[in-house]
């Protein structure tokens, strides 16, 4: 059996505009790789020579300041693409946050593939725009979004990415659990603020029963709808 028969994202990822065979000849070049908390698998400024598709596993994209900061500019889950591909240099690294598996492709090879199959193409121009779409509101979020509507902006993009598609209590508007894969202090990073902000706004939330924080990490949303409306 094949990597792509086996593939749990295969109807979500780019690939799923391919019919049988093209998935065949996709899987012959391409490859599985885990990678643990922490390992890189992009690095920011060189050249771009590998793209992916994500498995499993949650994995940041960064960039680094002059003086040695480092600036989380994106986040990336199960189904998304990751990579530069034809040509250019990698604008960032790519770190996963959690156990993650990849299916990484040769960037030439992909490039060559990719030219060959213009519905492929077609879904890689429609992540690229709604990737577009996601930046410019992440814009808003942190150029007009105050500290509370920033957290509760963030929990609602959470829930919405790392609940599987059609579970019925993400569908229903019913209490939803998560895990975050993020620290405090990533948090903080993410959006602008500082970490006692974040720890102050998280527990107002639960305060005013709108979540709860069941652990460190673990998110439990009791009333959606309240979080949306301090998202503004």
């Amino acid at each position: 059996m094949s990597y792509c028969d086996s593939c749990v994202v295969r109807n979500r990822a780019i690939c799923a505009a391919l019919d049988s065979n093209e998935i065949q000849a996709l899987n012959g070049i391409g490859r599985r790789r885990v990678l643990e908390p922490g390992q890189s698998l992009l690095w920011e400024g060189e050249d771009s020579v590998l793209v992916a598709n994500v498995i499993e596993g949650v994995l940041k994209l960064s960039t680094g300041t002059a003086d040695g900061r480092e600036q989380i500019v994106g986040v990336v889950y199960p189904s998304d693409f990751i990579g530069r591909p034809f040509g250019g240099q990698t604008s960032h690294s790519v770190t996963a946050l959690t156990e993650a598996t990849v299916c990484v492709f040769a960037r030439t090879d992909f490039d060559a593939f990719a030219h060959d199959h213009p519905q492929l193409e077609h879904k890689l121009l429609q992540r690229t725009l709604s990737e577009l779409d996601r930046t410019r509101r992440w814009m808003l979020l942190l150029g007009r979004k105050s500290a509370g509507e920033r957290i509760a902006t963030f929990l609602l993009e959470m829930s919405e990415r790392l609940i599987e598609p059609g579970c019925a209590a993400a569908d229903d508007g019913a209490q939803v659990e998560f895990e975050l894969p993020f620290s405090r202090q990533q948090i903080a990073d993410v959006l602008g603020l500082t970490i006692e902000t974040v720890s102050r706004q998280l527990t107002k939330l639960k305060h005013d029963g709108i979540i709860d924080l069941p652990s460190r990490r673990a998110v439990r949303i009791l009333d959606r709808l309240a979080l949306e409306d301090s998202a503004g």
